[in-house]
């Protein structure tokens, strides 16, 4: 082969295999960093995934909301009317975390169907409500409570 050929096909070669090692570790990191959205129902029905990061979300149950009297530890449980599920949270919780609101967490799942959460996201104002916990619960025939009114 000639060598001028034998240098172009070495440098292609290279480029190819570059691109081909640049595309498999985004796509590595790509997968494993999404978060997929689970209800309390898909949860119950054991289609999440256990020990993989996920977000769950529902409004919150009235009553469910117990704190840690020493640490910052909260546990509190999240229905999406048809199915509930228990989260565990370590940390301060946002200024607009209520109990009868809208809330998405971010955690794993463990193997006793509790969502270990890292992260609590809650809703903006009394109007809004995440969109994943929006379509969660008009697919399971119930409609968001009306926020009371203050004053």
């Amino acid at each position: 082969m000639n060598p001028l050929r034998r240098k172009r096909l070495l440098i292609i070669l290279a480029i190819l295999a570059g691109v081909g090692i640049a595309v498999g570790l985004a796509m590595s990191a790509l997968r494993e960093n999404i978060n997929l959205f689970y209800t309390p129902t898909q949860i119950a029905n054991g289609e999440a995934p256990l020990g993989t990061r996920i977000r769950a979300g529902g409004m919150v149950e009235k009553g469910s909301l117990k704190r840690s009297g020493d640490s910052l530890d909260v546990t509190f449980v999240v229905t999406d009317f048809n199915k509930a599920v228990t989260i565990t949270y370590r940390g301060i919780l946002p200024d607009l975390f209520r109990e009868g609101q809208g809330i998405v967490a971010l955690g794993k799942l463990n193997a006793d169907g509790v969502v270990v959460a890292d992260e609590v996201l809650a809703k903006h104002d009394e109007k809004y409500m995440p969109p994943e916990v929006t379509k969660a619960l008009k697919d399971s025939g119930q409609t968001a409570p009306t926020p009371a009114k203050e004053g």
